[in-house]
């Protein structure tokens, strides 16, 4: 996050706008980055595996381009890397979806439902945020 620029995060924007309304219009889907994942072993995984391709390979296409992609592991440990996952995996099951879904498709839909998630998602957040920082002796 150190070296992010308005002109980054309006191109990374745009590209994600692209990517969903390219998705809704040829496909008819919503690009919920969790009901992809989780549809995965139906009958229509092509278009899931070439979507999480991508996602997966932009960013390498990119540095190859010698675009700078800046990328940081995460500070933590292996326990509570796989906790987390574990846990935003059963919020997106818990939510019918998750952040891409609902806030980037969703509220773009003017969903009720959507919008309500979404704030939900962010307060969750600011709260498990502060409380990490300020709550558990960190």
């Amino acid at each position: 996050m150190n070296h992010a620029t308005p002109a980054a995060a309006a191109g990374g924007g745009v590209l994600i706008g692209v990517a969903v309304t390219w998705l809704w219009l040829a496909l008819g889907r919503i690009a919920g980055i969790s009901g992809i994942v989780g549809g995965l072993s139906r009958t229509d995984a092509g278009w899931r595996l070439a979507f999480l391709a991508g996602l997966l390979l932009t960013p390498i296409a990119l540095a190859e381009l010698g675009v700078a992609v800046a990328w940081q592991p995460p500070e933590t440990s292996w326990p509570v890397l796989i906790i987390g996952g574990l846990l935003v995996g059963f919020g997106t099951r818990l939510g019918s979806g998750c952040t891409s879904g609902h806030a980037v498709c969703g509220i773009a839909r003017l969903s009720p439902r959507s919008m309500l998630a979404t704030l939900l998602f962010m307060l969750t957040a600011a709260a498990v945020v502060f409380a990490s920082r300020h709550g558990f002796g960190r």
